[in-house]
């Protein structure tokens, strides 16, 4: 099996992870309409019950989950809006697309975060809201508590990034700065019904965590974010405004985020539809059909991007060199979010850079192809979802005079592949479920 075979079965398998990761699908298994009845999960809703139902929410797949919701329900729905990253569109016909910033939150997303609010706010006891929430809702659903401005609230979210801090982290402190997120949305609605339904892009799918989580009890307090930024080195370099409200936070001045007691969660429920596995498993058994054995490592691995790249170059060293924990020809997965430590000022995203730790341990490798790749289709501030590799990728790039080591060292994986022709471009995929890591050895 050549190397460019195996390049070849990388793509295809991770082409089938995004597939299996449609949102609409996601909902459409999870979510049906039998009659009168609404069906979600095990939760049943009559649905002359209500007056209105309407659609909000936030993420890059959430475009795509509002569609299912109007192949179910069609002219029941009686509008709402849905903060979405720019490009990240569907066709709708009942509900509005608002496009506007992530990673770093835009006045865009503060007018639609608004809106969104004020439908929550006006929605009554016979009302019907159902929340379609994805990875990137954090970042879409930017409300800063007065009087956090949005460049403040921008600043702190680009601290917390470079630091190498992880999804739990930034969202514990963004929800205490926020007027809608960490369950806040919920109870901007009670007293109508809530169903929010989730497309999870986090460790262990953490209804808290999933786009800061705005109909689901936060576990996270004042206290938590404070002690995030303290081991971050943080305290002193965040905006004033940010750090005063944490301090009365902690002081009792300013209301907690809602927990698991408050009344506004017993009119909501809140529905993982799909996850980091359904990629997985899909590039599991795509695998298995282009004549390759899989082993999943994992769906929860997360930590630094090197020290994990790392990991799986070492794992495949053992392959090639003693049939150990499988033999080949064999296809390593691994599923999860990585983080990295910003060192240098390059270009490049978690998925690029694991590729380039990854290639550098396995340089001279005969027939080993690495790949990672967002599901989304960007990997950090890139138009690239992640990039691929093999045993030979250091050898053509010293012929094009690049050093590896150098660019690793300044964060820059994006320019070291792009004049290779290995970065993996996929476009908008109106999906978001982590990342998915290949490792084939022929």
């Amino acid at each position: 099996m050549s190397t460019q075979a195996l390049r070849k079965k990388a793509v295809a398998i991770f082409r089938a992870a995004l597939a299996a990761a449609d949102p609409v699908q996601a909902v459409l298994r999870h979510v049906q309409v039998k009659g009168n009845t609404l069906i979600a999960g095990k939760k049943r809703y009559r649905l002359d019950a209500f007056d209105n139902i309407r659609v909000i929410g936030a993420g890059k797949a959430s475009a795509a989950m509002a569609l299912a919701v109007e192949r179910l329900l069609g002219s029941r729905i009686r509008g709402g809006l849905v903060n979405v990253k720019y490009g990240h569109l569907a066709k709708l016909r009942r509900v509005e697309l608002n496009e506007c910033g992530h990673p770093v939150p835009d006045p865009a997303g503060i007018r639609g975060a608004e809106r969104i609010a004020e439908i929550a706010r006006s929605s009554g006891e016979r009302d019907l809201l159902i929340v379609v929430i994805s990875g990137g809702g954090s970042a879409l659903l930017p409300m800063p508590a007065a009087p956090i401005t949005l460049e403040e609230k921008q600043e702190t979210t680009k601290l917390l990034l470079a630091c190498g801090a992880n999804i739990h982290e930034i969202n514990a402190v963004r929800k205490h700065i926020s007027g809608i997120k960490g369950g806040q949305l919920a109870r901007l609605a009670y007293p109508a019904t809530v169903l929010s339904l989730l497309l999870s892009d986090v460790i262990g799918d953490d209804l808290d965590v999933i786009g800061s989580g705005p109909t689901a009890p936060d576990a996270s307090t004042f206290s938590g974010a404070r002690a995030i930024l303290e081991k971050y080195g943080l305290l002193d370099r965040i905006p004033a405004s940010v750090r005063e409200r944490i301090e009365r936070g902690i002081a009792g001045e300013i209301p907690e985020t809602p927990k698991a007691d408050d009344p506004a969660f017993e009119r909501t429920v809140n529905l993982v539809a799909g996850s980091n596995r359904l990629a997985v498993d899909a590039a599991a058994r795509k695998a298995k059909e282009l004549g390759l054995r899989p082993l999943v490592l994992s769906t929860l691995i997360e930590g630094e991007t090197r020290d994990v790249a790392r990991m799986h170059a070492a794992i495949a060293r053992e392959v090639l060199l003693s049939g150990r924990p499988a033999r080949p020809p064999l296809c390593l997965i691994s599923g999860g979010e990585t983080t990295v430590t910003l060192r240098g000022n390059g270009l490049g995203g978690r998925n690029q850079e694991f590729v380039l730790a990854a290639a550098i341990d396995l340089a001279g490798a005969d027939n080993v192809v690495v790949l990672s790749g967002g599901t989304d289709g960007t990997d950090g501030p890139t138009d690239a979802a992640g990039a691929i590799a093999d045993g030979m990728t250091l050898c053509r790039a010293e012929r094009l005079g690049l050093d590896a080591r150098q660019f690793l060292a300044a964060n820059d994986s994006y320019h070291f592949f792009e004049p290779l022709g290995d970065l993996l471009k996929t476009g908008p995929t109106n999906t978001n479920v982590m990342d998915v890591r290949l490792v084939l050895v022929g």
